[in-house]
């Protein structure tokens, strides 16, 4: 193999391959922002109420933290963090604040990992409840 001027190994056979991939990477800001969303949704008391909005479309802090079963401190804190990082919006009436999801992005997200899940699970790939025990 010939070795890249200047380097002390011989050239990686597909190097040029690795270059082409890696020049259409995101960008590391990108990918930063990508790996802080999944850290938020990693928590299950925000994937609840994430779950929650996608299926009631809008709730108050009240009915969100008795659905997900989150004390009413817990399910604020969980959902300012979401509405810092533009996963819900707020519409307050009042002294009442009736959150509701951005866009339908999160839809989107929760149906493919949901199917990807269950496709695991179905063709005996991963069993999740034991990884969970």
């Amino acid at each position: 193999m010939a070795a890249h001027p200047g380097a002390r190994f011989p050239a990686v056979p597909g190097a040029e391959r690795a270059r082409s991939i890696r020049r259409v990477l995101p960008p590391e800001q990108t990918v930063q922002e990508l790996a802080q969303v999944f850290a938020l949704l990693a928590d299950p008391g925000r994937l609840r109420l994430t779950a929650a909005l996608l299926r009631a479309g809008e709730m108050c802090v009240r009915d969100l933290a008795a659905v997900t079963g989150q004390s009413t401190s817990a399910t604020s804190h969980a959902l300012r963090l979401l509405r810092m990082h533009h996963v819900v919006q707020v519409r307050r009436t009042g002294r009442l604040a009736h959150y509701r999801l951005a866009d339908s992005h999160m839809r989107m997200l929760f149906d493919l990992a949901i199917t990807h899940i269950t496709l695991l699970e179905s063709t005996g790939l991963v069993d999740f409840a034991a990884l969970a025990a």
